[in-house]
């Protein structure tokens, strides 16, 4: 299965600590959404805005490691799955149920995020742009 990573799981450590199956493929952007942060953990979110995007990281994961990324998600309770075509393949992402306001992320969170952006070769102008509020 197609895996699109675009929060704290961008980090190769802690996604192979979470899911040890997986491989990371390339970097990727999902068109027309952008990346927030939000809820009590404030956690990376994504949400629909046409013409904007969300750069992140293509992964190949395995049934057991997408039930390990599932509780690790709170799916369904605080992530809902996301599907989205990428070149005729089906890519599955998670996405917040309750769209609640923006919340600055925690340092310790914001530090596993952009060491995941490093991580997968991804501009950071992409997060600091999220965190402009």
């Amino acid at each position: 299965m197609m895996y699109f990573a675009y929060g704290s799981n961008l980090n190769h450590f802690q996604m192979k600590r979470r899911c040890k199956d997986s491989k990371f493929l390339k970097k990727i952007n999902l068109k027309d959404f952008r990346l927030t942060f939000r809820s009590k953990y404030r956690a990376a979110d994504i949400e629909y805005k046409q013409g904007s995007l969300v750069p992140g990281g293509l992964f190949q994961i395995s049934k057991n490691d997408e039930k390990k990324l599932d509780v690790y998600e709170d799916y369904p309770i605080l992530y809902k799955k996301f599907y989205f075509k990428y070149y005729d393949k089906r890519i599955m992402t998670y996405t917040m149920v309750k769209k609640t306001s923006f919340m600055f992320p925690t340092k310790r969170y914001l530090d596993v995020v952009s060491r995941g952006y490093k991580d997968c070769n991804i501009d950071k102008k992409y997060l600091k742009k999220a965190l402009k509020f």
